[in-house]
């Protein structure tokens, strides 16, 4: 039986960039504006956090904004003080403190910026992905934010962290991206893309994401059709990661769902 309780999808802030950073090759000259998710979890056994979003430091202070965001073909992403994590758990009455495991998909800037936060949780992350952010892989690492002392939890394969919240490996995006299938008390499942899927489209049409790794979308590919079969198989909704219009329409905060 599922430990899940209740289930928050959390607007941290919006990043607006050409199309082709979400669909491969597709949508050049679109811009589109994308959420930054994170996603909360209360379960019989504590609470946890899918993603943490940006740190919000770095924008708030210019010379840390320039120099991470400087190069960057679109700029900072936007995070008022209201849809920061802190903000968003105070009016839910919680603390950063009351987050007992963090889950992260993967280490880019725009999931993993928050640790900061949330030093005190025990950490989840696939060992190939904190490998792969250490090397750096690509530029949307940012070697700060993982490099200080953490309790990571290093992991690889599909595993459950309590009853009803299972992890997903789903690589491709990055070299070890993980997605969560989420067993809700009541209705369907749940099930997490984060960006092995950014947008319907990348799952209706499966189109990689536009950064791959290794620029290989064969994984990432492999990945869409299997989480495809896993929402088949359990009737688990497909909650892509970056669709704005998706997320609007499932947006209840600070109510949640069950």
């Amino acid at each position: 039986m599922t430990q899940v309780r209740k289930f928050w999808p959390l607007l941290t802030g919006t990043y607006t960039y050409e199309k082709t950073v979400s669909t491969r090759n597709i949508g050049h000259g679109v811009i589109i504006e994308a959420p930054i998710l994170a996603y909360l979890v209360e379960t019989a056994n504590g609470r946890i956090l899918y993603d943490v979003g940006c740190d919000y430091r770095k924008l708030d202070d210019p010379e840390a904004r320039a120099a991470h965001y400087g190069g960057f073909a679109f700029g900072p992403p936007a995070m008022p003080p209201e849809d920061r994590l802190p903000a968003r758990l105070a009016a839910l009455g919680l603390k950063p403190g009351d987050v007992d495991a963090v889950f992260l998909g993967h280490l880019h800037f725009d999931h993993a910026g928050g640790l900061h936060d949330f030093c005190h949780a025990e950490l989840h992350v696939h060992e190939r992905e904190l490998a792969a952010a250490r090397e750096p892989a690509d530029a949307a690492y940012f070697a700060d934010e993982i490099a200080t002392p953490q309790r990571w939890r290093c992991t690889c394969c599909d595993y459950d962290l309590v009853p009803g919240v299972r992890a997903i490996e789903t690589p491709g995006h990055t070299a070890g991206h993980m997605s969560m299938l989420i067993e809700l008390p009541k209705g369907r499942p749940i099930l997490l893309c984060g960006d092995a899927a950014d947008l319907e489209e990348n799952l209706d049409q499966e189109i990689a994401p536009g950064l791959c790794y290794h620029d290989d979308e064969t994984e990432a590919l492999a990945s869409i059709r299997r989480l495809k079969a896993l929402a088949a198989e359990t009737g688990a909704e497909l909650w892509p990661n970056h669709d704005m219009t998706f997320f609007r329409a499932r947006d209840r905060f600070p109510q949640w769902m069950e």
